[in-house]
């Protein structure tokens, strides 16, 4: 099948999933074309695999570059000179829109291409639900021939937000465990920990609603009752904000802040413990890549998360904003070394429930569905 992709090319949740499972799909024998505005950060060589560019020209008419018609028009233009099969949209805003745009130009030039919408998230339970965007979000989100979630209770925030009057399918997100190590790194941990301290790590955008304050608050509490090291892992909006607490806490000298980084779970895989404290989550793919690397995780009871981070199993769940509650779970999970195994074992038999292996049927066979209805 050949399969046009678009989605955000940066390293949030929903552009890491589009470009691994175009990746997957390419292994698979797949023709994959990945139309965004800059080459996506976890996009690797591939010879089924191929890069549309979308090039907004900079008019002086425009105080704002009409992004999603130019989007439009390069869909039409892969979709009829690649031969693409189908569209498949990650996030909504606003690739829905512009999918559905270019399946009409389309049709009007006698050839039907279908799009599949994938949610992830913030496009329904923060964006989406801007009063300016529902129409359009609503409108793309029915005419799509199929919808997707990444979790029930993303699916359920959906049907709240949003008057959808059709079926939205529920396919997670999903890791590939072949290539994750789930052994520490013995000169990484000495780096970081060099006198066997424990070592926490988050992985985010540094956006206010992960609430990062509240990892480095919470790490405060833990020291003060056994010895650890922190890894921030990532940049954002927050990031002063974030160092200012460190100094205020006085834990600089044990916080390392690492910046961006394209495969993070390089590092979490010698970490003892991932920490997640968002106000909210449609998913959690930052816990569920570090329980694929066997690390246990403390995260906020919220959206998605208990579905991905089972209380008790691959970690212990938390009230947003609990930093007492969520330093004495961290406790918890290491204070000894059977604990920990424990819990590290919880993590890795909860990332096979994800494995790429049983979620990407479920991806081929949606696409197999809608391009058949549409040939019917």
């Amino acid at each position: 099948m050949r399969i046009g992709i678009v989605c955000y090319p940066t390293f949030g949740g929903s552009g890491v999933v589009a470009t691994e499972l175009g990746m997957a799909l390419a292994e698979k024998g797949h023709v994959v074309h990945f139309v965004t505005y800059d080459r996506p950060v976890r996009l690797r060589d591939h010879p089924n695999v191929f890069y549309h560019e979308v090039r907004v020209s900079d008019y002086p008419l425009f105080d704002y570059q009409p992004y999603e018609l130019v989007l439009t028009s390069k869909l039409v233009d892969v979709a009829r000179y690649e031969g693409l099969d189908l569209m498949h949209v990650h996030y909504a805003i606003p690739h829905a829109s512009a999918a559905w745009m270019a399946q009409r130009i389309l049709a009007a030039q006698g050839r039907f291409v279908p799009f599949i919408t994938t949610l992830h998230g913030t496009d329904i339970t923060l964006v989406g639900r801007d009063p300016s965007f529902e129409p359009v979000i609503t409108f793309s989100m029915e005419r799509s021939n199929a919808v997707t979630a990444v979790s029930e209770s993303l699916k359920r925030d959906t049907y709240t937000h949003f008057p959808l009057q059709r079926d939205i399918r529920v396919i997670p997100n999903f890791v590939c465990l072949d290539t994750y190590r789930h052994t520490p790194d013995p000169a990484l941990r000495k780096r970081f920990a060099p006198n066997g301290e424990a070592l926490l790590v988050h992985v985010s955008n540094f956006r206010a609603v992960k609430r990062v304050g509240d990892v480095v608050r919470m790490f405060k509490l833990l020291r003060q009752r056994m010895p650890a090291r922190l890894l921030l892992i990532g940049d954002g909006p927050e990031r002063q904000l974030i160092e200012n607490t460190c100094r205020q806490e006085g834990t600089c000298d044990a916080v390392h802040f690492l910046g961006k980084m394209t495969r993070p779970e390089e590092v979490v895989a010698s970490c003892d413990l991932f920490v997640l404290s968002s106000e909210t989550e449609s998913f959690g793919l930052a816990a569920l890549e570090a329980m694929a690397c066997g690390v246990p995780v403390v995260s906020s009871d919220t959206g998605g998360l208990p579905e991905v981070n089972v209380h008790g199993e691959s970690g212990l769940l938390n009230p947003v904003g609990d930093i007492e509650a969520m330093a004495a779970n961290a406790y918890e999970i290491l204070k000894d070394e059977e604990n920990r195994a424990r819990y590290r074992k919880g993590a890795m038999d909860q990332a096979k429930r994800f494995d790429l292996h049983k979620v990407l049927p479920l991806y081929e066979a949606l696409y197999e569905e809608v391009v058949s209805e549409v040939k019917a």
